[in-house]
């Protein structure tokens, strides 16, 4: 059979019934045909690939897949539906865009990956600085308060101390001891409201 030059269908060549002669003895198992298709298409599919995966160590290894996929698959190819190159071409491009997908989604779930790893930097001076003038503002709210306000607020938030046990350590009634510390807390959050 002649090739027909100007069929841009056919690599290098060969022509269509030609290739589907060859794929139909690829399925019969025919390693040395399976060869010759590999010579007169593998520049055409590795064009393909190529273009789409960009990268050719990458490019190289999709071009494999897709000859692995041929020969697995031959027998499925069918003369009637399409051409044998055109057949081989969609399998060479759905296989190279897979693999650009697959690449691009493994950049997005490491630099995902890499984002949730970061331990945000925090000045700790600052916060220690922070930290200390908030305990300063204490200081002086409490300087505010009344001195049974006072004691009753220390115990209960900085001793640790139940309502009940506050009343009995200053020797003050339950109700007494309660607003005594609300009324204590009322006048620390004013106090430290002007100063904000």
């Amino acid at each position: 059979m002649h090739a027909v030059p100007d069929d841009p269908a056919q690599p290098d060549g060969q022509p269509g019934d030609e290739l589907a002669a060859i794929l139909a003895q690829c399925a019969r198992g025919d390693e040395g045909q399976f060869a010759r298709l590999y010579d007169a298409t593998a520049a055409r599919i590795f064009g393909l690939v190529r273009r789409i995966v960009r990268d050719p160590t990458q490019s190289e290894e999709v071009t494999q897949e897709v000859y692995l996929q041929i020969w697995r698959q031959c027998a499925r190819f069918d003369p009637s539906a399409g051409s044998a190159v055109g057949w081989m071409m969609t399998i060479a491009h759905r296989r190279a865009v897979d693999r650009v997908r697959s690449a691009q989604a493994r950049t997005e779930r490491e630099t995902a990956y890499d984002a949730r790893q970061q331990t945000v930097p925090y000045d700790t001076t600052a916060e220690n600085a922070h930290r200390e003038l908030d305990a300063e503002r204490v200081r002086k709210a409490l300087g505010n308060l009344t001195p049974t306000q006072r004691s009753a607020i220390d115990l209960a938030y900085f001793g640790g101390y139940t309502h009940r046990e506050v009343a009995a350590l200053l020797n003050l009634p339950m109700g007494t001891a309660k607003t005594r510390i609300r009324d204590g807390l009322i006048r620390l959050r004013d106090t430290m409201g002007v100063e904000q």
